[in-house]
């Protein structure tokens, strides 16, 4: 029972990592786009900046999966991921007034800024992706098979983050509001890992002892 209830949750929080990362990467460019406007030089700067993030996340998730992969490290991904991305949203006006202010150029002063608000959040969120392998990953040969599903998940998650955020959420709300919801998606998601862990630990307790 907690073997498919854990393979679920982990596909939820794949699914939930995903549609965040895009949806706060489209934000981007409304953040950016009073300092430094709309051009290419602003979005290739934001793409650039989340690529280079998660190509940084998947390596240290795939590091920290060989080390006794387990649900409170899963859980904490997602909670790190949050408190992250608060500054952000406290700061990040601040943050922009003052690259503005030093770098006039919209090329480099919109790559520091993506920088500066995104690379550590996307960097932690990128991290869950090869870890939510590492939970699921039984046997070794259906290790391809579940890495497939594991990123279809993933990746339907920012397809459904992108239009989501593109279409309906910004029409709606302020964007420091939908950065608020994603950090509460993220703590709740990480609670829930956490507490399902700690649920599993005493059953196996119970059990075997």
């Amino acid at each position: 029972m907690f073997d498919s209830t854990i393979n679920l949750l982990v596909f939820c929080l794949a699914f939930l990592s995903g549609f965040t990362i895009m949806s706060v990467e489209l934000l981007g460019g409304r953040i950016l786009s009073p300092y430094f406007g709309s051009s290419i030089y602003v979005w290739g700067s934001i793409i650039t900046v989340f690529m280079v993030s998660l190509a940084i996340g998947y390596l240290i998730g795939g590091r920290l999966s060989l080390v006794r992969p387990n649900l409170r490290v899963y859980g904490a991904f997602f909670l790190v991921a949050a408190l992250v991305l608060i500054p952000t949203v406290l700061f990040g006006d601040q943050m922009m007034d003052f690259v503005f202010l030093a770098i006039m150029d919209p090329r480099y002063g919109s790559l520091v800024a993506s920088a500066l608000l995104f690379l550590l959040p996307t960097v932690v969120l990128g991290m869950i992706a090869p870890y939510s392998v590492r939970l699921l990953v039984v046997n070794t040969h259906h290790s391809g098979q579940v890495a497939g599903l594991l990123y279809f998940v993933s990746t339907l998650g920012s397809a459904l983050g992108t239009l989501a955020t593109s279409f309906y959420l910004v029409l709606y709300f302020e964007v420091n509001q939908i950065l608020w919801a994603m950090v509460a998606s993220l703590i709740l998601g990480g609670t829930i890992s956490i507490l399902l862990a700690k649920k599993h630990h005493a059953y196996n307790d119970e059990y075997t002892g």
